[in-house]
């Protein structure tokens, strides 16, 4: 139920005043039945009961469609009780914050945001400072404070139409210029929010990279990439194999490019011009955001860095092998001949293009790429004098702990990843974000087939929704 729902049901219990009326629910007199109609006598709950909206209150905001003011209050109290539990939970995440522990390790969502954009966070992405974090947390609070009492201002007690006291925020769903006007100041907003991760990025302290040498750190981005070859060139590329579409971006420069062009782009919808078919609209993006999100979590770790987020599937398989080598090497193995019960190699093999990779199940995931392992890499892949000579404990470390800390969330081995030891007590931060995104993404796109088809059909001219002439519920005793 919506926000201007528990208001409205909360503050007008005392005014419904009916009067009851038989309708009769056939036409067929042999089998002649009534039901009760309760008819709205007073006007103060209009727009939110079934009789002035045709809609259920369990409809939500389709019962504020040719209500604009309320419309606007209801859209106000959402925002502020979004914002409220952004802040809410990042005081919470603040509040539970232990620096000795990594972000993924404590099941943190919301700070991880926060360190990847630079705030309170130092060399290879140790947290130096929650000030930051406690700041933003307040700042959302107050923020949440200001849309809710905007929010139950608008819905009780303003007007209930915007467009005989107030014209400019007033609307016509199909006004085309009003919509385009509306559609314009959303999308500047939105441009302005990408514009300011430009400036963090360029001015204001820089963004955390984690391809930084040493195992990252935060820094300015001085070359932005503008090239729309290269920008737009992401979204061109195959979802399938190694070209990962606009996840497989793997620097700070085409991303913050990326936002860029974000900001400056215009765009006009052309098509059904209804409340109904904007709302089909936003939830289509909406899905195409969630299902884009979900893969950015799950496979990228640039602008997911693992250092917040937890090391990608493919990155603690590899870290796996990687920790035995290094253990076996110390042992005295020959990491270079060594061969596996299969008679691969044990340790190092070749891929398909003739690099040299880990060997072992971990073979799939030949293609990583990971700030921890790449400087170990030459020309022709994994470099084994760089392996005999030039591992560092940091990368030792780091690989040791991603190799316990696999989003895979098995109970046994995934990918040639032991998982058992952390699967009962820990879930990967790329796993709940992941899966959350997917599942909220496919409804929203069964959302925007549902609306869609309603607005194209009402734009059609024919009947909208269900036939409700046959439904059992017509025959049935009302519940009072």
């Amino acid at each position: 139920m919506s926000a201007i729902g528990v208001v409205g049901l909360a503050l007008n219990l005392h005014a419904y005043d009916f009067v009851s009326q038989e309708i009769r629910a056939t036409e067929d007199l042999e089998f002649e039945t009534f039901y009760t109609k309760n008819i709205l006598l007073n006007e103060g709950i209009r727009g939110r009961d079934q009789e002035t909206t045709g809609f259920a209150w369990w409809a939500g905001n389709a019962r504020l469609i040719n209500l604009s003011g309320k419309l606007l209050g209801a859209h106000v109290a959402h925002a502020g009780l979004i914002v409220f539990w952004v802040g809410a939970m990042n005081l919470f995440e603040v509040a539970h914050f232990v620096s000795e522990k990594p972000m993924y390790e404590k099941g943190l969502i919301l700070l991880p945001h926060l360190a990847t954009l630079g705030w309170g966070v130092g060399p290879r992405g140790e947290v130096a400072d929650t000030f930051p974090y406690f700041v933003s947390g307040v700042l959302h609070l107050i923020s949440s404070a200001v849309l809710g009492f905007g929010g139950i201002y608008h819905a009780v007690i303003g007007p209930e139409t915007l467009e005989e006291s107030f014209p400019f925020f007033g609307c016509t769903w199909k006004d085309k210029n009003k919509m385009t006007t509306i559609l314009g100041i959303h999308l500047i907003l939105l441009g302005l929010g990408a514009f300011l991760l430009v400036f963090k990025a360029l001015y204001f302290g820089g963004l955390y990279d984690t391809w930084a040498p040493g195992g990252g750190d935060v820094r300015e981005i001085t070359n932005l990439t503008l090239s729309p070859s290269i920008i737009f060139g992401y979204l061109l590329k195959s979802p399938f194999g190694g070209e990962g579409w606009i996840a497989s971006v793997d620097n700070l420069e085409d991303i913050v490019g990326g936002h860029v062009w974000l900001g400056s782009i215009c765009a006009r919808r052309v098509f059904v011009w209804s409340g109904e078919a904007y709302l089909s609209y936003s939830l289509g993006a909406l899905s195409i955001f969630g299902f884009t999100a979900c893969c950015f979590v799950w496979f990228n770790n640039t602008a997911y860095p693992s250092e917040f987020y937890g090391p990608t599937g493919p990155e603690a398989s590899q870290a796996q092998a990687f920790t035995f080598l290094v253990r076996d090497q110390r042992l005295g193995a020959n990491i270079g001949s060594a061969q596996g019960p299969t008679g691969l190699g044990k340790y190092l093999m070749r891929s398909p293009t003739g690099e040299i990779i880990f060997g072992g199940e971990t073979m799939r995931f030949w293609d990583l790429r990971a700030p921890w392992l790449e400087p170990l890499r030459g020309p022709n892949g994994l470099d084994l004098g760089k392996l005999k000579k030039d591992i560092q404990p940091w990368q030792e470390r780091r690989s040791a702990e991603y190799m316990t800390h696999a989003p895979l969330g098995s109970l046994n081995s995934v990918g040639g990843v032991a998982t058992e030891i952390n699967a009962v007590n820990y879930v990967s931060p790329r796993s709940w974000l992941s899966t959350s995104h997917f599942v909220l993404g496919f409804f929203f796109f069964v959302g925007h087939l549902w609306h869609v088809g309603r607005a194209r059909a009402a734009a059609a001219g024919f009947e909208k929704g269900i036939d409700r002439d046959t439904q059992p519920v017509l025959s049935m005793t009302p519940l009072n």
